[in-house]
């Protein structure tokens, strides 16, 4: 099992949201299909044929809890895997 892959089971069970490291959440995401963006400490991710973009910053060494929910319900409403 990949480094991509075990953060993705920890996203997608959503029980450790305040606990994802940012660097593997950005390579999952990356993993994922989607083209990456950065601005200052900003990083966007589009993809296409999906509408929403996700937006995530790091605090300290982790992902926001709250962006790791959005990008679930992007992830889940598309039914990407990595």
């Amino acid at each position: 099992m990949t480094r991509a892959d075990k953060t993705y089971e920890k996203v997608m069970n959503g029980k450790s949201d305040n606990n994802i490291d940012f660097e593997e959440f950005r390579h999952m995401i990356k993993r994922l299909g989607f083209q990456e963006r950065i601005k200052g400490d900003h990083h966007f991710f589009n993809m296409d044929g999906i509408p929403e973009r996700i937006n995530i910053q790091p605090i300290g060494n982790k992902a926001k809890p709250y962006q790791v929910k959005q990008a679930r319900e992007i992830i889940l409403k598309y039914d990407l895997e990595v």
